[in-house]
């Protein structure tokens, strides 16, 4: 068959395009694959390096923690130093992040290394985005690229559990972490080969001291949060930390209001809009990985299903996700997005309260029902409250306020492992904690529903 130049140049264009769009989906791949994949080898890691549920919850933390902290710095440095470069060594320090987990002799090793990995995604994920521009500068094929890229989101989310349980099971909580380092070196030559260096936009400042008191202010309360369970509520180092955190958190919030060259415009608070959806973002995110942590230590530890058999018992609520996901775009254009975060949020919640009623004996059909029901509420949240936001916000500030939105979620997410997993810390109290989590992340969403249906307005 012969080839003819048009179909050489139109053969040569296709993979000149497809090749760069596939490095930036395998480094978001693994930020988000991470997300999940952990929480069925946390028995495992229980056992192999003698942890307890606080030394769990730094494990999830860790990561999410340093992730939601330096999101908006990581894409400040890829506006001054070019997003190719940023992506780039984001990738390495991922990459080498993963394999020191893989490799880590003890809790604290392993809990120092996650955070590493928290600082490699807060420089992949924004870069990622922001190279798609320049990789597919015709609006309808960027439409379809930035399509792909975020269903890599609920790819990895789903394929984390499965994964992470055959892995766990045949190889041990190491290899759920080693796995990173073929796809990381995969990544990095694509990148490298594909990916033209990008120029340095310059112009954004990075605001050191802004993005220190987020830091401090983030990492006291997340601390306080966390051993409060072990050292007591009442314990002055704790109170200290809460205090602390409180302080830090007025600091940003004064730094940011009279800096030039704010990390966080204040502003953008000002649209009510804006302001509900990311309420609604912590909310939908402290119950997701709140419930993912809480549920994967109930099916191995009380339920005694191994790593493997964990990750098919939550596929209910990932596989449901996924079809939510998948018909959140028609339900959007016929009802508008306030309407479909409002019902997600309310099916969620339900689904909360219907695991209360879930014990020792309940049979695996009731479960996987309610699994898919709170899968599927909280995954119509995710795309009704994003394009909620980025429609209320102003067009020369949509990449910060998309930002600022992944930094809520991750915000919801640490606070939400902090919170919920701290009640499950007692093994002998392990049901009635569990219990009162899914009411209280029930109660979140709920708090959710109220400012979506009161503060965001239709367009």
């Amino acid at each position: 068959m012969i080839t003819t130049p048009f179909q050489q140049t139109t053969q040569q264009t296709r993979t000149q395009t497809m090749m760069p769009l596939l490095a930036l989906c395998l480094g978001y791949f693994m930020t988000i694959l991470d997300v999940t994949i952990v929480n069925v080898a946390l028995v495992d890691i229980k056992e192999h390096l003698s942890a307890n549920v606080t030394g769990l919850q730094w494990i999830v933390d860790g990561y999410a923690l340093v992730f939601a902290s330096f999101l908006l710095t990581g894409g400040a440095l890829g506006d001054r130093r070019g997003s190719r470069t940023i992506f780039l060594a984001g990738l390495v320090l991922f990459t080498l992040a993963s394999t020191l987990c893989s490799l880590a002799p003890t809790l604290l090793v392993l809990q120092i290394a996650r955070a590493v990995q928290g600082l490699g995604a807060a420089l992949l994920v924004p870069t990622s985005l922001a190279l798609l521009p320049t990789i597919f500068p015709d609006a309808r094929k960027r439409a379809q690229a930035i399509g792909i890229w975020a269903a890599v989101a609920s790819i990895g989310a789903t394929s984390g559990p499965l994964l992470g349980g055959f892995l766990v099971n045949a190889f041990g909580w190491r290899s759920i972490f080693l796995i990173n380092l073929p796809i990381g070196i995969l990544c990095f030559l694509l990148t490298a080969r594909w990916i033209a260096p990008s120029t340095p936009q310059g112009g954004r400042s990075l605001d050191l001291p802004g993005q220190v008191a987020s830091v401090l202010a983030l990492g006291m309360l997340t601390f306080a949060l966390i051993e409060g369970n072990s050292l007591g509520i009442r314990s002055p180092l704790i109170l200290a930390a809460y205090t602390a955190s409180v302080l830090f958190f007025l600091l940003l919030l004064v730094r940011e209001k009279i800096t030039s060259h704010p990390m966080l415009p204040l502003a953008l608070f000002q649209e009510r809009t804006f302001s509900a959806t990311n309420v609604v973002a912590v909310c939908q995110t402290f119950t997701f990985m709140g419930f993912i942590f809480v549920m994967s230590l109930f099916l191995q530890q009380v339920k005694h299903y191994p790593p493997s058999l964990t990750g098919l018992a939550l596929l209910p609520a990932f596989g449901s996700a996924l079809l939510s996901t998948s018909l959140s775009g028609g339900l959007m254009a016929r009802l508008g997005s306030k309407r479909v975060m409002v019902v997600g949020l309310l099916v969620s919640a339900l689904g909360c309260f219907g695991l209360v009623m879930v014990d020792t004996y309940t049979s695996y059909m009731l479960l996987a029902c309610l699994l898919a029901i709170l899968g599927g509420g909280l995954a119509l949240v995710l795309p009704a409250m994003t394009e909620a936001a980025i429609a209320h916000a102003p067009k020369a500030q949509a990449g910060i306020a998309s930002g600022m939105l992944n930094v809520s979620r991750q915000v919801g997410g640490v606070i939400g492992v902090a919170i919920l997993g701290t009640l499950v810390g007692n093994q002998q109290m392990f049901l009635p904690g569990m219990h009162l989590a899914f009411v209280i992340a029930g109660g979140v969403l709920l708090l959710g529903l109220a400012s979506a249906w009161v503060f965001v307005r239709t367009r």
